[in-house]
């Protein structure tokens, strides 16, 4: 299984990054490939057309299996360094990825900000959203590890339900 983690602060080694490798952290199973892209290290390549290592970066995270997309709140919505980044792949281009979207914030007033905004966009893109984005105050960084398992059992039974499905369902 591969798993990528791309962080949208433009902060490097930010607390969103935490947050986001928290939850990878207690959702996969062990041995699993896991890769963090944090975009504050490719500021400086990030509108480069065309970009090799760019290119590179996006291939990763089509190629993964999951792939979790963390933003602090900017603007009651995801950083535009994230949205430079998803603006690379064309419609479509994250098919058959399973992808959780997470928004870190100071408060709770923009806790639809992940389903609302940055959802939709990765539905675009063709991903699979297995339920609601996780929204996480950073007031709260002192209950990181219990409310990352929370989320990560969550998703591990979304996604676990959705797999039972495939068994029964055909495509058309």
């Amino acid at each position: 299984m591969k798993a990528t983690v791309v962080v949208g602060n433009p902060k490097p080694r930010s607390r969103t990054r935490q947050v986001a490798e928290a939850l990878v952290d207690r959702l996969v199973r062990q041995p699993c490939d896991v890769q963090v892209i944090d975009l504050a290290e490719h500021i400086h390549e990030i509108f480069d057309w065309p970009s090799d290592s760019m290119a590179s970066l996006n291939a990763r995270v089509a190629e993964s299996d999951l792939a979790v997309f963390a933003s602090p709140t900017y603007k009651a919505t995801y950083t535009g360094l994230l949205k430079a980044f998803l603006d690379r792949y064309p419609a479509g281009g994250l098919s058959g990825v399973t992808a959780i979207p997470v928004l870190t914030g100071a408060d709770q007033t923009h806790s639809l900000g992940a389903d609302v905004h940055l959802a939709p966009l990765l539905m675009e893109l063709g991903a699979t959203i297995p339920g609601r984005g996780w929204y996480f105050v950073m007031s709260s960084m002192d209950q990181l590890e219990k409310l990352a398992q929370e989320a990560a059992e969550r998703y591990a039974w979304a996604i676990a339900r959705t797999a039972q499905l495939r068994a029964g369902v055909e495509p058309a």
